[in-house]
């Protein structure tokens, strides 16, 4: 899904990595919703970057940078660390683009949630970044677009190894914004994948009875 007109330049960030613990150690960026991993509806997500670099033990397509956190399994905040050291090795001299998208691989409907965060972003020119909160008002880190320098200042004045996303982001002063539950919904269960599953095959057919004459 392309971004919207005027969104700013932005560089992202997917988080691939984890135990998955509660899907029995499966790969869950490569477990598939409707015939494509969780992975690849992720990076259609973040198609309108300049770059992408995933951080996780997973494939990925040519054009597309891979890292991992060190040490392994050492928290998303480590992986987040780890995927912005990896976008600056990649400019060398250049300079990053000036907001850094975060995704975790595993929000199904990512796609259509990305363009909210990239039009709201120019609502508050004085925040660092913009984040969507669920029903419960709780912010969703992992689907946010943030202000590149202040990201980078906030991992740099802190060791990232098992730290919480909501210490890491503490010093940024962040737009929250609600979201649809259907596209701001993660799988952290089984039972989330087949309830994606189960959604996605619904809208297709909704979409195939409008579409007849």
């Amino acid at each position: 899904m392309s971004s919207p007109a005027g969104a700013p330049h932005h560089d992202a960030v997917v988080l691939a990595g984890g135990r998955a613990t509660r899907l029995g150690g499966a790969s869950k960026p490569l477990v598939e919703v409707a015939g494509r991993t969780l992975l690849d509806r992720a990076l259609d997500a973040a198609s309108g970057a300049d770059r992408v670099v995933v951080v996780g033990p997973v494939p990925v397509p040519p054009g597309v940078l891979r890292t991992l956190e060190d040490p392994p399994f050492s928290g998303p905040a480590a992986a987040l660390a780890a995927g912005l050291a990896a976008l600056v090795d990649a400019v060398g001299s250049a300079r990053p683009a000036p907001w850094t998208l975060v995704l975790a691989a595993d929000v199904p409907r990512a796609a259509f949630a990305v363009p909210v965060l990239l039009s709201a972003a120019a609502d508050d020119p004085e925040a660092d970044g913009v984040c969507f909160h669920d029903a419960q008002s709780h912010p969703q880190w992992m689907l946010a677009l943030y202000r590149s320098p202040a990201l980078r200042a906030a991992v740099s004045t802190v060791s990232t190894t098992d730290l919480s996303m909501r210490r890491l982001l503490a010093p940024l002063t962040l737009m929250t914004i609600p979201g649809e539950a259907a596209e701001i919904a993660d799988c952290d269960t089984w039972q989330d994948i087949e309830a994606a599953r189960e959604q996605e095959s619904s809208w297709v057919r909704t979409s195939e009875r409008e579409e007849r004459p």
